[in-house]
């Protein structure tokens, strides 16, 4: 018998073996929450955000919700021709969009590692893609439409050809014109957040590293910068962005480098060097924040704001992810003390990953670290990762009471009302 609460599920959206996407009617979407299959509340689906792609899972089987069974069932032969190879189809949404669920599928046997992508259960109803996620940010500095193309590559040329000797710009250049990333972009648009990546060398090994991988593991998305550069090619990225942005924002720690406290008296050089000529604007620093003595340095030369990242806060998850080399999860808790008692701004990166993040027990420990430290924002991200290789890799047991993203949220702002939550690093000067 089918449920009322069915009627209104989008269908399951599935690819045939020639990377054709297709809807299927008589089946429902699904979603997943670590391992666990679960139904899609209609109430957590948006439309698929402009600015957002659709991906083919290879070596992945779709599940999907039966109304007749009232169950979940695989989904393999292709109705449409007659039998054949099918897959899963996930979202990768925009940004400032974060999921509530997985997609729905299970893995072949010996299927390789997905790309480093974050992956959204999708469907199809009344003529368009549903996701299971939410905006969480209502800042539009890296919409889609506010790019205009033609602009981007004619001031990225321009600058890089002005500062042909700045090996910083040369880089973030290519990072605009080459991959895309919308924070070069912004830079060489004169417009909200520029990146500083400043160090090759990383004290982790994490397992979704955009930038370095291990051999067998999922390919690399960019290439990390190899060089480091000079406090003075620093400063004239930041001066040249903080002088012209209002409230702009300059910040150390990409997805092009490795970690930036590697680097800490390079960066609190920069610092007082950007200070000396430009008050304004806000100098964050996006960390693992594994060095709490190159925290304070910074801190010290006037760092303003500081995102620690991190996957889980519970140890027995964050040691076999971030694999630390030389520091220990008791120090990035020590650097989150350090920051919030010099009265800097402080967010967390939270790797959203359903089924994780909004456990029980996840929440539960966060909260008390909130309460303990004290925390001004978390931002929420989805996690670039194939979701059965990270889960199986740090050795995640599902938790059955689940509270849901939204639920997290929830929680958590009625202990801490002033806790703000976001996608983006907010400028706080």
């Amino acid at each position: 018998m089918t449920n009322k609460s069915d009627k209104a599920l989008p269908s399951l959206v599935y690819a045939n073996s020639k990377g054709e996407i297709f809807d299927y009617p008589g089946l429902k979407m699904a979603g997943r929450q670590g391992f666990t299959f679960v139904r899609v509340d209609p109430r957590d689906l948006i439309p698929l955000p402009e600015g957002s792609e659709l991906f083919v899972l290879p070596d992945t089987i779709p599940i999907a919700w039966d109304p007749q069974q009232e169950d979940f069932v695989h989904f393999q032969p292709d109705p449409g021709l007659g039998g054949g190879q099918v897959s899963a189809v996930a979202a990768f949404m925009a940004p400032a969009y974060t999921q509530s669920l997985l997609p729905a599928f299970k893995k072949a046997p010996k299927a390789l590692p997905l790309p480093l992508f974050a992956y959204t259960a999708v469907g199809w109803w009344k003529g368009r893609f549903w996701v299971a996620g939410f905006r969480s940010d209502k800042d539009r500095r890296q919409d889609i439409k506010g790019f205009d193309h033609q602009k981007v590559r004619k001031n990225t040329l321009k600058i890089m050809g002005q500062k042909r000797g700045n090996r910083l710009i040369q880089h973030l250049g290519k990072c605009s014109l080459t991959y895309g990333c919308p924070a070069a972009k912004n830079l060489f648009l004169g417009r909200y957040e520029a990146p500083l990546p400043s160090s090759p060398w990383c004290n982790a090994r994490c397992l979704g590293c955009l930038s370095m991988q291990e051999e067998g593991g999922p390919p690399a998305t960019q290439d990390r910068i190899n060089f480091t550069p000079t406090e003075k090619e620093i400063a004239e990225v930041a001066i040249m962005h903080l002088k012209r942005v209002k409230r702009g924002v300059a910040s150390f720690g990409q997805g092009c480098e490795g970690e930036p406290l590697t680097n800490a008296p390079l960066l609190a050089d920069s610092i007082r060097k950007i200070r000396s000529r430009c008050k304004t604007g806000t100098i964050n620093l996006n960390s693992n924040a594994s060095l709490p003595q190159g925290v304070q340095e910074l801190i010290e030369a006037g760092l303003d704001s500081i995102r620690i990242s991190i996957n889980s806060v519970r140890k027995e998850y964050y040691q076999p992810y971030y694999r630390p080399k030389g520091y220990r999860y008791e120090d990035v808790l020590e650097s989150w003390r350090l920051a919030k008692e010099a009265g800097i701004h402080v967010s967390l990166n939270l790797f959203v990953m359903p089924g994780l993040t909004d456990s029980r027990a996840e929440v539960q420990r966060l909260s008390e670290l909130i309460g303990h430290y004290g925390l001004d924002l978390i931002q929420l991200r989805n996690h670039n990762i194939d979701p059965d290789w990270y889960l199986e890799r740090i050795g995640f047991q599902d938790d059955p009471r689940c509270m849901g993203i939204k639920g997290m949220m929830k929680y958590l702002n009625k202990r801490f009302p002033n806790l703000k939550f976001g996608y983006f690093n907010p400028p706080v000067k």
